[in-house]
Parts: structure tokens; sequence; C-alpha cells
């Protein structure tokens, strides 16, 4: 158990250290991190309520009116009646949405892609492989 969470703790501050470079790879003129977030999560899940996406995103829906005008503003993502209940409304992503949500993912990659061509050796991308796959299972809801 000692050895997990040490690992635990290297894992931890890899994964916030890629991504807060991350964030500094994003273009000065692109959308929130909050817009962005939310335009993944219909991409992923498909359309869904403002209070699941708040749900989602572990912040009060309230906090989300800003981000949601804004996406819907820009045409990224529209918002339909709910058919089961025609008091909530339900947000799904555009194609212009997408392709949005696609070109800033592409350009974080590309530095991503160059920097590990640049500092790691082709065995060493290897595991990184690996350990994204790993981490995408441990970050799922399922057990």
């Amino acid at each position: 158990m000692a050895f997990a969470q040490s690992v635990a703790s290297d894992i931890r501050r890899g994964v916030i250290d890629l991504a807060r470079r991350l964030r500094l790879e994003r273009n000065a003129a692109s959308h929130t991190a909050l817009e962005l977030s939310v335009l993944g999560h219909l991409r992923r899940r498909g359309p869904q309520t403002p209070g699941d996406l708040a749900s989602a995103e572990r912040i009060q829906p309230q906090s989300l009116t800003r981000a949601l005008a804004g996406l819907e503003d820009a045409g990224l993502v529209t918002r339909q009646p709910d058919p089961a209940d025609g008091r909530r409304s339900v947000l799904a992503i555009t194609s212009v949405g997408e392709s949005a949500l696609r070109a800033e993912m592409a350009q974080r990659d590309r530095w991503l892609a160059a920097a590990m061509v640049e500092r790691l050796t082709p065995t060493e991308i290897g595991l990184l492989h690996l350990a994204s796959l790993l981490l995408d299972r441990l970050a799922s809801p399922e057990p």
C-alpha cells in the first residue's frame, strides 16, 4: 500500500504539471477552460441538461450560465426543450462546436507530440501510451 501511495503521489503531480503546461499552450483567444470542458462533455456523452453538465463539472448550475450563453451565441451548442420535461432544456454540441473543440485539442496535441519526440525515446513514448490507457481506466466511473 505504501508503494501505491508513493506512485499515486507521483502520478498526481505529473498529471497536474502536464495539465498546467497544456493550458499554457492554449491560444490566448481560445474559449475558456469551462467552455472547452462543456463542449468535451457534450461530445463524449451526447445532449445533456444544464444540471447534468453542472454536476459533471461539480459546480452550481448558475455558474454555467455565462459559459452556456457564450457557447450558444457562438453557435457551438444548441438548446432545445427537454422532451421528457418541457420546463428543462437539453444542450447539444453543433458541428461548429465539434470543429472548434477539435482545433483546440489539435493545437495541444501537436505541442505534446513534438515535446515527446524531442525529449523521449521511442520506448518511453510507448510506455506513455500504455500509461494513458491505464489513466483512462482509472478515471472512468466504473470500478
